[in-house]
């Protein structure tokens, strides 16, 4: 290689005015040095397509100056401005019908202190301190997102580091520190000295392409959430939570429901979650801490992110989305990983079964439908929309737990034997909280639910609902095991995400084709009037 062809290379890299400037960086470099870097990587220079790619992917990253790229690079493995200016762009369109009025803003606060009176007779936790906001899909992606990129920078930093050692043999040497290959030295702008190692450059690359689909995936669950506890862990900064006026309004005429009930029983969610997470201080850290425990142990298939990239049409961000899909290039869970997962997976049973627990007894006197939005709320828990599937493909991390009903009639065993105190009193450590049925020997306290228990399908025993006298029966007098049957269909579900956002559920999870009450109809969901609670 000589160098005229360096010269040639770098007008093609960089176009004819940088490109020049490139060159004339070099030619004033001293005749070894130039000799030297020609000669690192066999001569073979990256290609100047792939070059440009990246570099205007930190542009369009919004790292417009070498500065910028360099803070980028040390604030950690995502780009969260890109991420967050990306989740809004895709929530902007729908916020023209999504904006809080006054009215709004009223009703919702309200809601949250009629919940908080509900709740206060059935409940020894105090309200969370603040008042709960009335959010717009915007507004959550920008309460929410931080929260989000902490989860998944652990495993954005194993990708980061993955995408380092397949590029780096297209992109020249890679020793540590210091100047290396051809890419590196002709950069035309006065790159910094933290930036002149090409590993730099390619974790930017990494930590580009990972906001993008991490932006993405928060702007499209925007739409799907209705509140800031919807995933069962705390993600606004307010403790006290907040509802997504917008989604709530969609979601009860989706329903076919009175939009203030619906409100009403969404608010007793919201309100119960934030009470939780304020009186026991432990609670989100530990989900941290088991979230972090299984992110840290993903390890890449450094073969199959190479079979991701050679399918990429160009090495931008956009191309490279499959290299650094979890569900494309992760490696099968190690043993301390599925330990992680299932005590997230325990923990969030817990938590959300505590709440059914709670908004059961606070609003069964309040809330004519309730038994049905429970029943809609379990499955959509369950089940996980698109986006949330993409998130726990994209980071790892399954917010879905699998034993809510089961974890919901412990809770209400131990209230009916203990009462209130004793009930609130578990949470004091989580050594103290209850087994769940199989996961150990159970207390005398939580017996496991049993068909002669009078269990409904809906985890609460006939004689304590208020349509009880409704049912033409009580218990499971189709046969049907519920939780087992859904456990069936997650696991399943979980081998079939892909990561684009088309889980399992469009084609057969348990509002659609599944006859889940027994009747051979395969409803969708309850209509108005009719619901689990009703049968």
């Amino acid at each position: 290689m000589d160098e005229n062809e360096i010269h040639q290379w770098m007008i093609e890299c960089f176009g004819p005015v940088q490109g020049e400037m490139a060159w004339q960086q070099f030619a004033q470099l001293p005749e070894q040095v130039r000799s030297q870097m020609a000669a690192q990587n066999g001569g073979r220079l990256p290609d100047p397509g792939e070059v440009r790619a990246m570099m205007q992917a930190f542009t369009a990253g919004g790292l417009n100056t070498p500065g910028e790229m360099k803070q980028s690079a040390e604030q950690g493995p995502i780009n969260v401005k890109l991420a967050r200016t990306i989740a809004l762009g895709r929530v902007q369109g729908a916020e023209s019908q999504g904006t809080i009025t006054a009215a709004d803003g009223q009703r919702v606060a309200q809601a949250m202190s009629q919940a908080n009176l509900w709740l206060d007779a059935v409940c020894d936790f105090d309200p969370a301190p603040g008042q709960a906001q009335a959010l717009t899909r915007a507004t959550w992606v920008e309460g929410t997102l931080d929260s989000w990129a902490r989860f998944a920078a652990p495993v954005a930093r194993s990708m980061n580091n993955a995408l380092v050692q397949v590029l780096g043999d297209r992109l020249g040497d890679l020793p540590e520190g210091g100047v290396a290959g051809m890419f590196a030295g002709p950069v035309p702008i006065p790159m910094p000295d933290g930036l002149k190692d090409p590993k730099t450059l390619i974790g930017l690359l990494g930590s580009t392409s990972f906001a993008i689909q991490l932006g993405q995936a928060a702007g499209q669950m925007a739409g799907e959430v209705h509140g800031s506890f919807d995933q069962g862990i705390a993600l606004l900064p307010n403790p006290a939570g907040g509802l997504i006026t917008q989604n709530i309004k969609e979601y009860a005429t989706s329903l076919e429901f009175d939009e203030e009930e619906v409100m009403d029983f969404l608010a007793l969610q919201e309100a119960a979650h934030a009470r939780l997470y304020a009186a026991v201080p432990w609670l989100m850290p530990r989900f941290e801490a088991l979230t972090g425990k299984y992110a840290r142990g993903v390890d890449i298939d450094l073969e199959a992110m190479q079979d991701q990239i050679e399918q990429a049409t160009s090495l931008d961000p956009e191309s490279m989305a499959g290299a650094i899909n979890l569900g494309k290039v992760g490696m099968q869970d190690t043993p301390e990983q599925e330990e992680a997962m299932r005590g997230v997976e325990t923990l969030l049973a817990l938590v959300d079964g505590w709440v059914d627990c709670l908004v059961w007894r606070a609003g069964m006197a309040h809330i004519p439908h309730l038994e049905q939005l429970r029943e809609m709320l379990r499955r959509q828990r369950a089940v996980g929309g698109p986006a949330e599937q993409t998130f726990q493909t994209l980071i790892g991390l399954n917010f879905r737990p699998k034993r809510l009903r089961e974890a919901a009639q412990v809770w209400e065993d131990i209230t009916s034997a203990s009462g209130a105190a004793a009930r609130e009193a578990m949470w004091a450590h989580p050594d103290l909280l209850p087994a769940l049925p199989g996961d150990g020997d159970q207390d005398a306290a939580t017996p496991p639910r049993t068909d002669t228990e009078g269990g409904s399908p809906s985890g609460i025993s006939p004689s304590t609902g208020p349509e009880a006298k409704g049912r033409t029966g009580g218990g499971r007098k189709d046969g049907i095991d519920w939780d087992a049957e859904l456990a069936k269909l997650l696991d399943s579900g979980d081998d079939s995400t892909d990561g684009t956002g088309e889980g399992p559920h469009t084609d057969h999870g348990p509002d659609t084709d599944e006859d889940s009450d027994g009747d051979g109809n395969g409803h969708q969901g309850p209509a108005k009037g009719e619901g689990p609670g009703s049968r």
